[in-house]
């Protein structure tokens, strides 16, 4: 190599820099043809680039100065046996083909059709609701994601043919929305941001998102390279907007995509850009249902669609951890007291109304009620037959308890991301990974006497709004995201699956190891040390909020010192290759009650063991009804190993009570009835339900003392 080549040392920084956030074009070609010598240091140079991208996580608070926590390389965690591996495997093999062949269809899904007509490949009129751009940018990130971990390259070339038209379609000052493109090719007038229940804002967030998570995975700025145009355009825009189109941007998903845009390129122009839309939010009339009936610093409680309230939460705290801001850290926890200890479904799920009225009226007119939907309800109004909990909202839930728990390093948020992803995130996708749910009911009966949205079980395509699916798939593409974190004190385990690590430290050390476990069936959890460290590290393993105790050996020896910090406990040395860290999580069968002000569920119960919801399905109960069973509080429940549609769950077995002569037709009172006899039953977790056809359903039980 001759050192004295400029050339070839501005491409070498071109590749590092990159991936330090300071973005330049590194798709430059070397057009000196002096030699294949050249020809494959550039090469090289690129796959040197690709790796070090994939260092950086799926949020990348590395720089982030109010951030306690760090994410792990993007391709740092590999599945390898157990039930996360089984759910990748899943949406490897089912979720992501079915849904790229969905959003390139031309029949079912006009999503990526729209982009062609909009690049004027193609002729037509805009199909479909108007966040369908942010369908598919979500559909490239689960590619990419899936990219990252298989290095496919069937999903590259996917890729690579979406985003060449993407950019097609793009105007030259970064205007991409597909709907207003086709309309103003059509009649000439350029409107843009003039329709406050527009997606355009939408839109643009996931296009960043997609667009850091695609560079992470494959080192190329194509994507990226769109996003900042978009990104650049929304800063001239709001330089000139008025009051009201500046804040119609009714789900924010833009807040998060600009911070992580901010992060990967170090201009700080996007993290201005997102102190004002902050400050925006609330000086003109506002409502509920969009979370800005008021400025965010002066919210106490959440009233309104519960994806716009938990995207703009998960933002919110994007922005904390860049500037610091305490008035806003602040507001995130009391709105955070307020969601997990009055709104949340004890599935993870968030959202109980369909339909509804907020009581505190618009900004100017507090006298009047105003139309809520998809929303949260009141303090305590949880329903159950007639929960919404759009598979979204409890996606957003997740990505809003990350960020809080990358500030803070606290447990609690941990919990909740757990119970999320294990409950009501899973729920919105069938076992073989085909069918959807758009909400997560905790209760169906076949003569419930309402018809409601999306009712009638998972579907392939959900016509109305298939916003789900793809945001679903994504998740489950990027779980491995969630399972380590790092900070200035070592390493942390976060939850539990068969995987292997590796990863950097913030010291620059390098950890290997391998998590072998059956978890969530099983507490028992086995580290394996595969490559020793250069020095002591400290490794913190979450003691989850379920568990009723633990055991830990490090090389089948108990520490005399069990530390803790918060909820972790510590194992910490230095590693040498084959030593072992066993945790085992006392792991037993729960009854559950809530708050006896939720009216809904008041002297029932709902059964967990570990971070599982567990539910009575029609399927496990021939003959009789699932709403005349009665348990014991003593009841024995066991578990029992068995397979739904081809997936691995964990049953409970027990036996309980059934009531007799329970008939209620045309009856809406009468005398307590007593006669009961004992029955065996089984009970399935709850994101499992509704996979053996159409079945009568439910989460909470009415309990005997």
């Amino acid at each position: 190599m001759n050192h004295k080549d400029t050339k070839t040392q501005s491409i070498l920084r071109l590749c590092v820099s990159s991936c330090r956030g300071d973005l330049v074009f590194q798709r430059r070609k070397n057009r000196n043809k002096t030699g294949d010598m050249k020809r494959y240091l550039i090469v090289g140079l690129v796959l040197l680039s690709q790796s070090l991208c994939a260092q950086s996580g799926l949020v990348n608070t590395k720089a982030s100065p109010h951030a306690k926590l760090t994410s792990t390389g993007i391709s740092d965690v590999q599945w390898t046996k157990g039930f996360w591996a089984e759910r990748f495997a899943v949406c490897r093999d089912a979720m992501v083909p079915q849904l790229w062949q969905t959003y390139t269809s031309k029949d079912m899904c006009y999503s990526f059709q729209n982009f062609r007509v909009a690049a004027g490949m193609d002729t037509g009129k805009f199909r479909g609701p108007s966040f369908h751009d942010g369908d598919f940018y979500k559909t490239l990130e689960a590619v990419a994601a899936m990219y990252a971990l298989t290095k496919d390259r069937k999903l590259e070339t996917w890729m690579d043919e979406a985003i060449g038209v993407i950019a097609k379609a793009q105007k030259a000052d970064g205007y991409i929305y597909t709907k207003n493109i086709i309309e103003q090719k059509k009649t000439g007038q350029e409107k843009m941001f003039d329709d406050k229940l527009s997606f355009e804002a939408y839109n643009f967030g996931h296009l960043m998102t997609a667009a850091c998570v695609h560079y992470r995975a494959t080192g190329k700025t194509t994507l990226l390279d769109v996003a900042k145009k978009a990104a650049d355009f929304l800063i001239d825009f709001y330089n000139t907007a008025n009051p009201e189109q500046a804040r119609n941007a009714i789900c924010p998903s833009h807040y998060m995509g600009l911070i992580e845009l901010y992060r990967t390129t170090h201009e700080k122009k996007y993290l201005q850009l997102m102190n004002k839309l902050i400050d925006i939010r609330g000086t003109v009339e506002g409502t509920d249902d969009n979370s800005d009936r008021q400025p965010f610093r002066d919210m106490n409680k959440v009233a309104g669609h519960a994806v716009r309230a938990n995207y703009l939460f998960a933002g919110v705290a994007d922005v904390y951890a860049e500037t610091g801001d305490e008035s806003l850290k602040k507001t995130l926890d009391r709105l955070w007291d307020n969601v997990i200890n009055t709104k949340m479904y004890i599935t993870g799920g968030c959202g109980a109304l369909y339909d509804g009225v907020s009581v505190d009226g618009t900004s100017y007119k507090p006298d009047t009620v105003q139309k809520v939907h998809q929303s949260y309800g009141r303090d305590y109004q949880l329903p159950n037959f007639s929960a919404h909990n759009e598979t979204c909202a409890n996606i957003g839930n997740v990505l809003w308890n990350w960020r809080m728990f990358l500030l803070t390093g606290e447990t609690k948020y941990m919990d909740i991301v757990e119970l999320a992803l294990y409950n009501s995130v899973l729920s919105g996708v069938s076992m073989d990974g085909g069918k959807f749910f758009y909400t997560n009911p905790l209760a169906a009966a076949a003569d419930y006497p309402y018809h409601l949205r999306w009712e009638g079980g998972r579907v392939p395509y959900i016509s109305k709004s298939n916003c789900c699916p793809p945001n679903t798939v994504r998740t489950i593409a990027e779980v491995n995201n969630y399972m380590y974190s790092i900070g200035e004190k070592g390493l942390y385990i976060n939850m539990y699956g068969g995987s292997t690590l590796h990863t950097e430290l913030h010291d620059g050390s390098v950890i290997k190891l391998e998590q072998t476990t059956n978890y969530p069936w099983d507490g028992k959890i086995v580290i394996t040390i595969k490559e020793a460290t250069a020095k002591p590290v400290n490794i913190y393993l979450r003691i989850p909020d379920w568990s009723k105790g633990y055991s830990l050996k490090i090389n089948h020896a108990y520490p005399k010192v069990r530390d803790r910090d918060g909820g972790f406990v510590i194992a910490g040395r230095k590693w040498n290759a084959g030593d072992k860290i066993e945790l085992d999580l006392n792991m037993p069968v729960t009854l559950v009650e809530s708050n006896p002000l939720v009216e809904e569920t008041r002297n029932r119960v709902a059964i967990k063991r570990g971070p599982v919801v567990y539910c009575l399905e029609s399927t496990d109960l021939p003959g009789k009804s699932v709403f005349d069973i009665v348990l014991p509080a003593s009841v024995k429940l066991q578990p029992v190993s068995m397979k739904v549609a081809d997936g691995n769950v964990m049953a409970l077995t027990g036996e309980v009570r059934l009531l007799q002569r329970n008939d209620w037709k045309n009856t809406l009172y009468k005398e307590l009835n007593t006669n009961t006899q004992p029955v065996a039953i089984k009970l399935i977790p709850y994101y499992a339900w509704a996979n053996r056809g159409k079945t009568d359903m439910t989460v909470w039980l009415p309990v005997a003392r």
